[in-house]
C-alpha cells in the first residue's frame, strides 16, 4: 500500500513540476533582463565621458615631468618618442649603432638610425588596473612614459621579455620611414631655430 502511494505521490510532484517549470522559466528570465538592465542603467548614469580625456591629460603632465624638453617637444609635435642605444652607455664619437621609436598602444620598433634599416618589432602591454573603469589601454602618453621608463632604466631586460617580431608585423614600415623623415627634417629645423637663437644672443 505504501509504495503504490510513494509511486503517486512522486508522479504528482513530477506533473506538478512539470506544469509550472514554464512559468518558473519566464520568471527567472524576466528576473534576470531586469537585473541587468539595472546594471545597465547605473553603468550609464555612473560613465564619465571625460574620463579618458582627462586621464590624457594628466599622463602628458606626468610625460612632461620625466623627459627633456627636446624629447617632449618630440613627442608633442611629432607624436613618438626616439630612444638612442644602447641606453646607459656613454656618449661616443659617431651616431649612436641603433635606436629605438616608441609610439603609443604600438610595439617599440628598433632601427639603424645611419641607414635607416628597421631591425626589429618588441611588443610589450602594460594594461590600466584603475578602478572602477581599468581597461586593457593606458591613457597613450601613460603607455609611451611606461615604455620609456622601461627602456631607459633597463632597456636589456625589456628587449628579453618583450615578443620580438620581424618588422612590418604590427607596424607599416612605409609609416615608419615616412616617421624617420619627419624626424630628420624636425631635427635639421630645431638645430637651425637654435643655432639661429644662439647667433641672437
Amino acid at each position: 500500500m505504501a509504495l503504490p502511494l510513494g509511486t503517486a505521490a512522486v508522479l504528482l510532484l513530477v506533473l506538478f513540476f512539470e506544469l509550472v517549470r514554464p512559468r518558473l522559466s519566464r520568471t527567472f528570465t524576466r528576473a534576470r533582463v531586469a537585473i541587468a538592465r539595472a546594471h545597465r542603467m547605473h553603468a550609464v548614469e555612473s560613465y564619465d565621458p571625460g574620463r579618458e580625456r582627462r586621464a590624457e591629460q594628466r599622463a602628458r603632465a606626468l610625460l612632461r615631468s620625466c623627459v627633456d624638453d627636446r624629447d617632449w617637444d618630440m613627442y608633442s609635435e611629432l607624436g613618438f618618442l626616439r630612444v638612442n642605444g644602447p641606453v646607459g652607455a656613454s656618449a661616443g664619437e659617431g651616431p649612436a649603432p641603433y635606436a629605438y621609436l616608441i609610439y603609443p598602444h604600438k610595439p617599440i620598433v628598433a632601427y639603424v638610425p645611419a641607414t635607416g634599416e628597421l631591425l626589429n618589432e618588441y611588443c610589450i602591454t602594460f594594461p590600466d588596473h584603475t578602478k572602477p573603469f581599468g581597461s586593457s589601454r593606458l591613457p597613450h602618453s601613460d603607455d609611451v612614459l611606461a615604455k620609456w621608463m622601461a627602456i631607459t632604466a633597463d632597456e636589456r631586460r625589456l628587449i628579453g621579455e618583450a615578443n620580438m617580431h620581424l618588422p612590418g608585423r604590427q607596424v607599416d614600415p612605409a609609416r615608419i620611414r615616412r616617421d624617420l623623415a619627419r624626424l630628420a627634417r624636425w631635427e635639421r629645423e630645431r638645430s637651425e631655430r637654435e643655432l639661429g637663437g644662439a647667433r641672437a644672443a
